[in-house]
């Protein structure tokens, strides 16, 4: 069976599986990718961007060296261990149907009125700080973590996976954890973790724009997406963040951004889609992780097909050395 196929079975079964069972409360290999990371970093830090370029090498290129050993493992066997495999790693890697579970438990809670119980669970999705939010803040807060990591979380790992297979979903997760453990600019992390953040920014760059792409497409308000995103995105400071922000911003029809409290710091960011906005309430939680569903399923088809693309540019070339050789030999 051709590459392409077993992609498409085996992303889509993936997708499925976390439709059914979201992520295991113990035992993920993210977590387990984490702690190894972990140990890598008490092993290498230092207030060094060459250690951190070091750290980055290891940890990422470990993982995606993980996914080629298993991929070689099962080329020669029939398509249903290769087309497991992929679905194995689908699965393992996206975390859309856990990313709507903590929203809508999020947003269930303010609709509830218990704003503690909302603040409890918001770490669960980003690293505000809850105590210094209101409710209509940290439905903000939600709405932007559901729209952020849509791309982080499913998108940008389906792309890798079309263009490099196994190795490219595993190294694109891995290249996204290391990012939320390191790329952040605490005062350990700083030079430690920037070239963590900026391979993310490199690795994430085409998984944002996809799903700043299927926003369009799947929002309620087409235009109004394509306004923020062209409007408002570069002003992020995030070059991913930023359109995937801004087009979620505007086809919701709601405003984003403005003033974020994190532990020990306070950042005042752009307004996205202020212009046409309105300010988020607890319904959008529910709109926005509906739009994120539509906007994987968008985002499937689209990387089957560059996968497809992949497959046939790979054949091409393939095609003329091979028959050469055979001319060689008459």
């Amino acid at each position: 069976m051709r590459a392409d196929r077993v992609f498409a079975y085996g992303a889509t079964a993936g997708l499925i599986g976390d439709r059914i069972l979201g992520d295991p409360r113990r035992g993920h290999p993210v977590a387990a990718f984490g702690r190894a990371a972990a140990t890598v970093e008490r092993a290498l830090w230092g207030k060094s961007r060459a250690r951190g370029a070091v750290h980055a090498l290891v940890c990422a290129g470990g993982a995606a060296a993980v996914g080629a050993l298993g991929a070689r493992a099962v080329r020669s066997r029939p398509a249903a261990a290769r087309i497991a495999l992929t679905a194995a790693a689908t699965w393992a890697v996206v975390g859309g149907t856990s990313l709507g579970r903590e929203a809508r438990a999020i947003g269930g809670a303010l609709a509830a009125g218990d704003t503690e119980v909302a603040r409890e669970r918001l770490p669960h999705l980003c690293g505000r700080d809850p105590q210094a939010l209101d409710d209509q803040q940290i439905a903000r807060a939600v709405v932007e973590s559901v729209a952020e990591n849509t791309s982080d979380a499913v998108v940008g790992a389906l792309v890798w996976g079309a263009l490099a297979g196994v190795p490219g979903l595993l190294g694109f997760r891995a290249v996204n954890t290391l990012d939320a453990m390191v790329g952040h600019k605490s005062p350990r992390h700083l030079r430690y973790g920037w070239a963590s953040a900026r391979l993310d920014d490199v690795a994430g760059w085409p998984g944002a724009r996809l799903t700043a792409l299927a926003a369009v497409l799947a929002g309620p308000d087409r235009r109004g997406a394509v306004r923020a995103w062209r409007a408002d995105a570069a002003a992020h400071p995030s070059p991913n963040a930023g359109p995937v922000e801004a087009s979620f911003a505007g086809a919701l029809g709601v405003r984003l951004g403005g003033t974020l409290a994190y532990a020990g710091r306070v950042e005042h960011r752009a307004v996205l889609n202020g212009a046409a906005g309105r300010p988020v309430e607890v319904a959008d939680i529910e709109r926005a992780v509906r739009l994120s569903r539509r906007v994987t399923w968008i985002s499937l088809g689209a990387c089957v097909s560059l996968r497809v693309l992949v497959a046939h540019c790979t054949s091409d070339r393939s095609g003329p050395a091979r028959t050469t050789k055979a001319k060689g030999r008459a």
